[in-house]
């Protein structure tokens, strides 16, 4: 990776809110995350993703969803566990075109059923689109 492109993706986790000292939880790991984008976070915030069986309360969630994985609501309230009351959860899906795209609508219509309220999005890679999501109470 060049520097330019280091730079552009540092960039893209500070986008994402992250700061050094965050902890992030990561829900849906699978061989098709995007790698650099989790090594620049854990650089960004100086430690490694906490993984879905981690305890810990996390400032933020980065939530890896594709079409088939399951029931969104049921994750989605899943990830809130161990999240700070002011945390975020970062649903990162596939771009349109690519295997597992899930439709913007079908994160609207989960978000309000799981407690939650959708900021914005954002691509944050060539292959990966973000969706910010945070508690109702917490617009």
């Amino acid at each position: 990776m060049s520097e330019a492109d280091a730079a552009t993706s540092v960039n893209v986790a500070e986008k994402l809110g992250f700061k050094n000292g965050d902890l992030i939880q990561e829900f849906g790991y699978d061989d098709d995350v995007d790698f650099d984008l989790r090594d620049d976070i854990e650089d960004l915030t100086g430690s490694e993703l906490l993984d879905e069986d981690d305890h810990e309360v996390a400032d933020a969630v980065v939530f890896w969803w594709r079409d088939g994985d399951g029931d969104l609501v049921d994750s989605l309230m899943d990830s809130l566990t161990t999240l700070s009351e002011t945390g975020v959860v970062w649903v990162l899906t596939p771009k349109s075109g690519r295997t597992g795209y899930v439709s913007p609508a079908d994160i609207q219509e989960a978000a309000p059923t799981a407690g939650l309220h959708v900021t914005t999005s954002a691509g944050v890679s060539k292959d990966w689109s973000a969706t910010r999501l945070v508690s109702r109470k917490n617009k």
